[in-house]
């Protein structure tokens, strides 16, 4: 996956070199990579080779990437650090940060259309994909949690309202990696269900661990402050329904999400079925 994110840029391209700079930077800055590892595994799920998937792995991570550094300007959240370095607008300044976002955005579809033109997925399949994540990415899923979130600092008054902003932020693209990737396997629609409810259920839980490690975590393991969410007056899981309830829902969720897999008729969840297990015991 690293190596398709430093080449995701055609060398014939004339890019201005600080733009290219600042948008590898967060880029290849490390993290999880958990949607392109989702994409990747939910094609392979379906037996097919996972370079066909690279493409819209990478432009999963791009849009990614993109909000991160969004989030993390003086207007959003402030923070200095992300993954254990300084964040995109304390290296390149906040013009460029902005910038760097707009662009990875953008090429993120320019990336998706390359399983077409590089591995003869069917056209139909891919325009699909384009249009779930212009979907998820933009006011009715990423951006629109963004929005919420930002609102909710100003006095959240209901665990329905805290879901909503952790099902669109944080979970919508995670849907779009397992949909995407079983477009790519050629899923049938009872399947793709199956890895939409997978992805709710696992995206929600993703959201509440990282609302748990906020309060708990190694900040060295994190590569962020710790008390973020309670510096920002933000108001988390474990605030509504205390830690025990919290780690216990994380535990339902993960239960809830492989039940789905399980009976969706997958041919091979296994892959799918360690990340589950893996996201809800995991420290960073």
């Amino acid at each position: 996956m690293a190596r398709e994110l430093r080449t995701v840029f055609p060398e014939a391209w004339d890019i201005p070199e600080h733009l290219k700079e600042s948008m590898q930077y967060s880029l290849m800055a490390g993290g999880k990579r958990l949607r392109p590892a989702l994409v990747i595994a939910a094609c392979e799920a379906f037996g097919v080779e996972r370079e066909a998937a690279l493409p819209v792995a990478a432009a999963v991570e791009m849009i990614h990437t993109y909000s991160l550094i969004h989030d993390d300007l003086p207007a959003m959240d402030n923070d200095d650090y992300r993954r254990g370095r300084l964040t995109n607008h304390k290296v390149y300044g906040e013009a460029m940060a902005i910038l760097a976002g707009d662009a990875l955005l953008t090429h993120a579809f320019y990336s998706v259309i390359q399983a077409a033109r590089k591995f003869n997925i069917p056209s139909d399949r891919v325009l699909t994909i384009v249009e779930e994540l212009s979907m998820h990415a933009g006011a009715r899923g990423m951006v629109g949690g963004q929005v919420a979130d930002m609102e909710g600092e100003q006095g959240m008054t209901s665990l329905s309202q805290l879901e909503y902003i952790h099902l669109h932020k944080t979970g919508d693209l995670i849907i779009f990696s397992l949909m995407a990737g079983g477009r790519i396997g050629g899923a049938d629609d009872v399947q793709l269900e199956a890895l939409r409810s997978f992805g709710r259920d696992l995206g929600l839980a993703f959201q509440i661990q990282d609302d748990i490690l906020d309060l708990i975590g190694d900040e060295q393991k994190l590569g962020k402050k710790t008390q973020s969410d309670v510096n920002q007056q933000k108001v988390t899981y474990p605030f509504f329904i205390g830690m025990d309830q919290s780690l216990a829902e994380v535990e339902r969720l993960t239960s809830s999400a492989k039940e789905a897999l399980i009976t969706g008729q997958i041919p091979d969840p296994s892959r799918l079925l360690e990340l589950a297990d893996y996201l809800m015991k995991r420290d960073h």
